[in-house]
């Protein structure tokens, strides 16, 4: 080959080769800055049923975001093994802001430590992106049993060691959780009663089945309302505003503080400018005033919190619900 043939088929590699560079540039820029994040339709994994608390939610802010965009944000429910299905599918997917989970104490802070082996590691496959909501638990007592505060609850169960029972949507729950960690800081022994979800555990309250129950605040607000239960205390650090007659667990055990949560969830190894744009958009249908009435009216309080603090606190439930595990013995079946 010439010199000058050898020459030309240089200098037409290297145009390409610079042609290519500048194709793929402004695509490397974007990456970095996450500027053009969504892009396209963004799917939320919510590993739980369709009409579960984390899903009205993720519904209310998936909305939301989708019109501040103007791309889909479509909550693809993938149930099954206690939520391990569909927060494994997310684990493995694409880390590119495209594919996020809703984690929710079950899967990101009790199976880890329920379950002998996971499919998923709770810390090392996921980034923490922003804390969405946390929802009060209710700690109640049916009107057949005659106690109206928490002081009357505790005082009952010291009186009559493991006499009273509480109910649970089953174990290893967060309803069953909670309630053992209030066990455990009261020093009370009661036996704990596993129902196949919070709808029959609540009714064997309301029955007298049993003297006591935990359940998520945004289940209980009808029956609250309709006298077929009695709240004692919430088990966030501070009142609602949902329920502001019911004191806080924390005005009797001092400190205590065990909410359920929704954090949103990004596969590790998605661009931190990804997260960045992500946390923003979603904060900014969390502050919507609209968003922010209707997620109230679930019973959530409203967070949307940094990706650092997001982080803190998962791995501050992370221990709390590990102890909660292991105080209880409770196992996976």
């Amino acid at each position: 080959m010439s010199s000058h043939v050898q020459t030309r088929r240089q200098r037409r590699l290297a145009l390409a080769a610079l042609a290519a560079v500048s194709l793929v540039l402004p695509l490397t820029l974007q990456a970095q800055t996450g500027a053009d994040w969504p892009a396209r339709p963004v799917t939320w994994i919510n590993p739980f049923a369709a009409g579960s608390a984390v899903d009205v939610v993720a519904r209310i802010v998936a909305q939301k975001v989708a019109a501040n965009t103007g791309q889909g944000m479509n909550v693809d429910n993938k149930t099954g093994a206690s939520g391990n299905i569909g927060t494994d599918f997310a684990a493995r997917a694409r880390p590119d802001g495209y594919t996020i989970l809703l984690g929710s104490p079950g899967t990101m802070a009790i199976n880890p430590f329920l379950f002998a082996k996971l499919p998923y590691d709770a810390v090392k496959d996921f980034t923490p992106v922003t804390q969405l909501v946390s929802f009060p638990q209710v700690v109640v007592t049916g009107p057949k049993q005659g106690i109206k505060t928490l002081a009357e609850l505790i005082a009952a169960a010291k009186a009559q060691p493991d006499k009273l029972a509480h109910a649970s949507s089953g174990p290893g729950s967060t309803s069953h959780l909670v309630m053992e960690l209030i066990k455990a800081d009261a020093g009370l022994k009661m036996t704990h009663v596993g129902y196949r979800g919070g709808s029959p555990a609540m009714q064997a309250v309301m029955a007298g089945d049993v003297q006591s129950g935990v359940e998520g605040l945004p289940s209980l607000v009808g029956q609250i309302k309709a006298g077929t239960v009695v709240p004692l205390a919430v088990t966030s650090l501070n009142r609602s505003p949902q329920l502001p007659q019911v004191p806080a667990v924390s005005e009797f055990i001092p400190g205590f503080d065990a909410t359920a949560w929704i954090i949103l969830m990004a596969p590790a190894g998605t661009p931190v400018a990804v997260l960045n744009r992500m946390q923003a958009e979603v904060k900014k249908a969390l502050d919507d005033p609209a968003v922010r009435q209707q997620l109230e009216a679930q019973g959530a309080s409203v967070i949307g919190s940094s990706l650092a603090d997001s982080a803190s606190f998962h791995q501050r439930e992370m221990a709390k619900f590990k102890r909660a595990v292991e105080v209880s013995g409770a196992k996976a079946e």
